[in-house]
């Protein structure tokens, strides 16, 4: 495993339910095509999958 993910919002939230939402937001993605770096650890890792049709992950 990476040390780093880095994570990417490639689609909007917009239409999509409430619960993948907080997700986005957890992960502080709050812009389209905005870039945040997290650990690389099981719990990013399971919201990463939860969102996944959402977000592009590159391993740092």
């Amino acid at each position: 495993m990476a040390n780093k993910l880095e994570v990417t919002l490639t689609r909007s939230v917009i239409g999509r339910p409430q619960d993948q939402r907080e997700t986005v937001k957890a992960l502080g993605l709050r812009k389209m095509n905005q870039t945040v770096e997290h650990q690389d650890n099981a719990a990013i890792r399971g919201m990463i999958n939860k969102v996944a049709h959402l977000v592009k992950v590159s391993e740092k």
